[in-house]
């Protein structure tokens, strides 16, 4: 080690003792108890997954933010506790440098370089202030207080804490690397459409799903506010809810309008009702993410309320997938549509979905149904991780004919409408009337294809890898020959087949949006 690095060693400790020194030439207070409690509140995180849970309570970008903070966290606690700390062992200072009303009963043990805490905090506060700014003037000065605490209570120099922030603000920004910063502008569409004016909702029906996003929050004061005048029914779990919604559209006769308030997989089927019966859509946002919702421009109650009043409407596409496969007792085609031609030569029988965001075969519909089965016991975020998770590691590939062509592939995703950026995290549209599908597919048939692939997402080269294919096209065909899957549209598992045909339906659906 050369002579001026052990001098900058040195000049670095003696500042960290002189600044130790300083800390705890402080007089007591109730202030030392708070940060001591703070402190102990941040271990393994904890502090910020409470603050990231009542951040996810809100739709936007406060929950956007919680999910960028936890990813940011877990990044940077790798990088602190795994990559940091084994490489560059320190001894944490000793106890005699704060007084004794200071000191944590249960001192950490591992080496004191880099501070883990301090890299959580500020990865977590970063994160969530490039997503919601308001938020991070809350988060941020918490943050702040959390590394300090660690100085406080003498568990950590001032340059751990220093290096930890520095690993924290890196890590919180380089998620952009992979997850795009939304900016919040609605999908443009060159299709204007004629829609009646809905004053207080009269001649509507509006679907109203409770068990939508956060499990708390039922929408009907908002639709009542909203469309004091619509009539309203919830989803019978016993029934298909888009038949359930025919029969109701059938009864009364006079319906010029249909809303819904539920997440996407609710919107999903309305939608496609509202499109079969050529029925203009007024949407509610009511469930986790809103993807749909987010992209038409649809933030709040707010809006569609405004929209609704004065008529102004939109055509988008939507997407399609005929599916032809056994007559398994799937109850009929989905939303109540004609179920095609029924049960054919050997028990097969033709069935075809709408989708309003995403269609996928694959590892997806199969990581859907154990979440679904997971959530029987365990809340929903936890589930959908372990059945990421269990669905990663058992993956098989499925061999196909795509448009004609054999391959293997692990999953196949398939968009309503181009997405952007191009890459594996596809997270906006910005046109809703391209009369396209954006497919993208991870290749199995060639070698180490899913380190390959790892790889090539890590360093954002998935443009030039072969292993990862993005094409946009009008319509796909699928042909599966080993044996039949499940499709999986807008989250919702679908019946099984064997071939599928994807296609664009441009300007099928026309929605209120101001």
């Amino acid at each position: 080690m050369s002579h001026q690095l052990i001098r900058a060693f040195r000049r670095v400790g003696r500042t960290d003792r002189a600044l130790m020194r300083r800390s705890a030439s402080l007089p007591a207070s109730r202030a030392d108890d708070a940060l001591m409690a703070l402190s102990r509140s941040a271990n393994k995180s904890r502090l910020w997954w409470v603050v990231a849970a009542l951040l996810a309570t809100r739709k936007g970008e406060t929950r956007r933010a919680a999910l960028r903070g936890v990813v940011a966290i877990a990044g940077a606690s790798a990088a602190a506790n795994l990559v940091g700390k084994p490489l560059f062992p320190r001894r944490r200072p000793a106890e005699e440098e704060v007084p004794m009303h200071r000191r944590l009963r249960k001192r950490p043990t591992s080496s004191s370089f880099p501070s883990g805490h301090s890299a959580s905090a500020a990865a977590f506060a970063t994160a969530v202030t490039m997503e919601s700014p308001r938020a991070g003037l809350a988060v941020a000065p918490l943050a702040l207080a959390v590394a300090y605490s660690r100085v406080h209570t003498g568990v950590h120099w001032p340059s751990d804490v220093g290096v930890g922030l520095s690993i924290g603000v890196g890590v919180g920004l380089a998620t952009r690397h992979w997850w795009p910063l939304h900016d919040d502008v609605p999908g443009r569409t060159a299709h204007d459409a004629e829609a009646p004016e809905m004053v207080d909702g009269e001649d509507m029906l509006v679907v109203v799903n409770p068990s939508s996003g956060v499990a708390t929050h039922d929408p009907t004061d908002e639709v009542l506010f909203a469309w004091p005048k619509a009539a309203l029914i919830y989803p019978d779990p016993k029934q298909d809810l888009r038949a359930q919604l025919e029969a109701e559209i059938d009864a009364r006769g006079t319906v010029r309008a249909l809303g819904v308030a539920g997440g996407d997989g609710t919107v999903a089927a309305v939608a496609s009702i509202a499109a079969e019966h050529d029925l203009p859509l007024a949407l509610i946002p009511a469930g986790t993410l809103n993807h749909f919702a987010r992209d038409v421009g649809v933030r709040a109650m707010p809006d569609a309320d405004a929209a609704t009043e004065v008529g102004n409407a939109v055509g988008i596409d939507l997407g399609e997938v005929r599916i032809d496969g056994p007559d398994n007792g799937f109850s009929g085609a989905p939303g109540g549509e004609a179920p095609g031609p029924g049960p054919g030569p050997g028990g097969y029988r033709a069935d075809h979905r709408w989708f309003v965001n995403t269609a996928s075969l694959g590892g997806y519909p199969e990581m859907v149904r154990l979440r679904e089965k997971l959530q029987q016991r365990h809340p929903k975020w936890p589930s959908a991780a372990i059945a990421l998770a269990r669905t990663l590691r058992n993956a098989k590939p499925l061999t196909v004919r795509l448009n004609g062509k054999r391959t293997q592939v692990w999953l196949l995703f398939v968009g309503n409408g181009t997405y952007a950026p191009k890459g594996f995290a596809p997270s906006r549209r910005p046109a809703l009337d391209t009369g396209l599908l954006d497919i993208r597919y991870l290749r199995a048939d060639l070698p180490y294809s899913r380190a390959r692939f790892l790889i090539a997402m890590i360093t954002r080269s998935l443009a030039a890898s072969h292993v990862y294919q993005e094409l946009d096209l009008p319509e796909l065909e699928v042909e599966l020959l080993d044996g039949n899957r499940r499709v999986a549209t807008d989250g919702e598992v679908g019946p099984l087949g064997n071939r599928f045909r994807f296609r664009s339906r441009p300007s099928a659906l026309t929605i209120y949006r101001l």
